[in-house]
């Protein structure tokens, strides 16, 4: 009974696919032209082949620039800190900087990694945006989660609000989200947690405080070497982009592949960091943002660091250099890595959106107008 059913629902199979495939011989396609019809039809509906579409670039919209005497508001997107001392260093580190610092109410929270129920957190990145006396929003840490929270979070409000909204590693969806959705201009940068020392926090005031068009690029110290070992950048692909920021941490900005919060990479300088990944996952990711579409569409690339991404164990790997030469190589832009941005020390502060001009050979970037009002 069993495979005498079997058979049956087989030849029906066979049957209906042979008059599929007949069809189309007949109206002079075949099953190559079968396909290709659906992806032309894809493609006739605003679709890079069989990928996604992204949300169209909204108008930029920014916040007012930060003073010296205004309040932060930290909040907890993701990850939970899970010690005390960091989020008191944190405090105080932001009070010495001149800031005033607010705690959303679930800071301290847990609930298993997270800083609380995506509802609280939600909450919390709403309710920084509609309090009058906070001007500017940064995220504690990283970790994971901030994807979670994404639908929830009041975009209208968040644009009758603008303010600077910052952090760096998972907070990459925050930021994606909130540009994509708002258009406002959010920042990539050191986190409540991070450690601020002078690099980071020259370049984070000269963007978010002074609205300067900063030039950025490392700073290698050689110490008593004949030449420095830390700090230096690579060409990749020489020469000259210009465009808007747009990237962050490529685990979070792959993992947001079609779901709509992010905006087109038509004509953007795409930068990238990453932590604790295999080679071989980096690999994955950056095959995931080329499915997307959006590396055909750029005008240039800037690598920050890969820390600690490894072969892992097993046999044999690519390297990062294979990697990154067979993903940006073919593009024809200027790509270059090294750059002071990621889970490293000192890092740079980029504004998304925000048209900046990159320097694949000098290992450079630059903002081409102020990042704030």
């Amino acid at each position: 009974m069993w495979s005498e059913s079997k058979s049956r629902q087989r030849r029906i199979l066979l049957g209906r696919a042979a008059s599929v495939v007949g069809a189309s011989v007949a109206s002079g396609l075949g099953l190559t032209g079968l396909l290709g019809q659906d992806r032309a039809q894809a493609q006739t509906q605003g679709r890079p082949g069989l990928a996604p579409p992204l949300a169209p670039a909204l108008p930029l919209l920014k916040p007012p620039r930060l003073q010296s005497g205004q309040t932060i508001g930290l909040v907890a997107p993701s990850g939970a800190v899970a010690e005390r001392l960091p989020l008191e260093i944190a405090i105080d580190t932001l009070t010495a900087l001149g800031f005033k610092v607010k705690e959303s109410p679930h800071l301290r929270a847990r609930r298993g990694h997270f800083a609380g129920t995506d509802a609280q957190r939600a909450a919390a990145v709403n309710a920084m945006f509609a309090d009058p006396q906070v001007h500017g929003v940064l995220a504690i840490t990283g970790g994971s989660g901030a994807n979670r929270i994404l639908p929830l979070l009041d975009y209208a409000a968040l644009r009758r609000t603008p303010k600077f909204v910052g952090g760096f590693s998972d907070i990459t969806a925050l930021l994606h989200a909130v540009h994509s959705q708002t258009g406002l201009v959010t920042y990539h940068c050191p986190a409540g947690v991070s450690e601020w020392n002078d690099f980071s926090w020259r370049h984070f005031k000269g963007v978010a405080m002074d609205g300067a068009p900063v030039l950025m690029r490392n700073e290698p110290d050689k110490g008593s070497l004949p030449a420095p070992r830390e700090d230096r950048t690579l060409t990749i692909r020489p020469g000259v982009a210009r465009g808007p920021l747009l990237g962050g941490n490529l685990a979070v900005l792959s993992s947001l592949c079609g779901s709509g919060y992010l905006r087109s990479f038509d004509g953007a300088i795409l930068f990238l960091e990453e932590i604790n990944e295999f080679i071989y996952r980096v690999d994955r990711m950056l095959s995931t943002l080329k499915l997307a579409g959006i590396l055909d569409r750029l005008s240039g690339v800037m690598l920050g660091a890969f820390t600690n991404c490894t072969p892992g164990e097993g046999f044999g790997t690519l390297t990062l250099d294979e990697v990154f030469e067979d993903y940006f190589g073919s593009l024809g832009v200027p790509v270059y890595r090294g750059a002071s941005f990621g889970h490293i020390k000192r890092k740079f502060t980029l504004p998304l959106g925000v048209p900046a001009e990159i320097d694949a050979t000098a290992g450079t970037v630059r903002l081409l107008e102020p990042a704030v009002l």
